[in-house]
């Protein structure tokens, strides 16, 4: 075998050792996924075997490398390009990885539970801190690359010199950008909603159907999609009906007239609340809230154990109770009075 035979040979298995090393990988980790049942591996053989099958076969080539016999014209841009998939291949790993422990944390901490706080206050600051810890590594390893051409590292030299003019331009450039990194570590810091929380924002009522770097997707009742800036929720005030707890109290508001028996709504009310399953058995009110000018506001409150419970119970009680005024006190629903009076003068009395 020529010296020229055997310098395509070393390479190519090398290359070959690396893919070779990168199947045991993937093949093991299936393995463990499927026979053992193993969530980690699932995760494994799903992110990280992936740039394994770039860097190992690089790495193993660029090992190689100072037993190759290249010309001096084209050995510094053989090393250049190897150097460059590294910086790559291992930029991709780390991104798996980050990606693996955010999805291994999200199946165990997902419990299913309706009122798990702490798990979905944890996988809240895991999703954002995967989303913001991707963008770094995406980041640093942009500039790793860079930096390896003689241009780039002239380019950084400039541009430290410059530093006043260029920090201003890259200042005004970036801000969105460092906006919208600050605004994802205060969310993640100060925690104003989680994931699955019910807010109201923009008049819309909703659930955090999921938070990224950049946005957040509010799952409205109709099943439209509202995305959001991120910062938009530490810049504008927004309703958060979950955020210490599910348990909401459902709230019917009638107006009724005055000849309305009071005792008895309050009575009706009880046995509808008492016989609804939607009810949590906590408490439940019936109070004249206020008096106006032709009728009175009755106010009927009762827990209820989540917003979906609670908006049903709403409209339960509503109609159970129109239906009871409607069959036993039809002149209790509101009516407009009016009274007719002679307008004549009364004849002055004789003296």
């Amino acid at each position: 075998m020529t010296a020229v035979g055997s310098d395509y040979w070393i390479p190519l298995a090398a290359i070959a050792v690396g893919f070779l090393f990168a199947t045991v990988v993937r093949a093991v980790s299936l393995h463990y996924a499927t026979r053992k049942s193993s969530a980690v591996a699932a995760s494994v053989a799903r992110h990280l075997t992936r740039p394994l099958f770039l860097l190992l076969p690089v790495f193993c080539g660029r090992a190689v490398q100072p037993l190759l016999e290249l010309k001096p014209a084209v050995a510094p841009t053989v090393r250049h390009g190897v150097t460059l998939l590294l910086v790559a291949g291992f930029g991709w790993l780390l991104v798996s990885a980050v990606s693996v422990l955010e999805e291994v944390m999200r199946r165990h901490l997902l419990s299913g539970a309706a009122d798990d706080r702490q798990a979905r206050r944890v996988l809240t600051r895991v999703t954002i801190l995967d989303r913001v810890l991707s963008v770094l590594i995406v980041v640093l390893t942009a500039a790793a690359m860079l930096l390896t051409f003689p241009e780039g590292r002239a380019m950084g030299a400039s541009i430290l010199a410059s530093a006043g003019i260029a920090g201003l331009v890259l200042g005004i450039a970036a801000r969105p950008a460092a906006e919208t990194l600050i605004a994802s570590i205060q969310v993640a810091l100060t925690e104003p909603f989680h994931l699955d929380d019910v807010v109201i924002v923009e008049g819309e009522w909703g659930r955090i159907e999921e938070i990224t770097s950049t946005y957040v997707v509010v799952k409205i009742w109709d099943l439209r999609r509202l995305v959001l800036p991120l910062r938009y929720f530490m810049e504008k005030p927004f309703q958060n009906w979950t955020r210490n707890g599910t348990a909401l109290l459902a709230q019917v508001t009638l107006e009724v007239d005055y000849s309305t028996p009071v005792d008895d709504i309050r009575e009706e009310v009880g046995r509808i609340v008492a016989a609804s399953p939607l009810w949590d058995r906590g408490s439940w009110s019936v109070q004249v809230v206020e008096a106006g000018e032709r009728t009175m506001r009755l106010r009927v409150l009762a827990s209820a154990r989540d917003s979906g419970a609670a908006w049903d119970m709403r409209c339960e009680i509503r109609e159970k109770l129109i239906t009871h005024l409607q069959q036993r006190y039809p002149w209790a629903l509101p009516k407009l009075r009016t009274a007719i009076e002679d307008g004549s003068a009364a004849e002055p009395a004789p003296r």
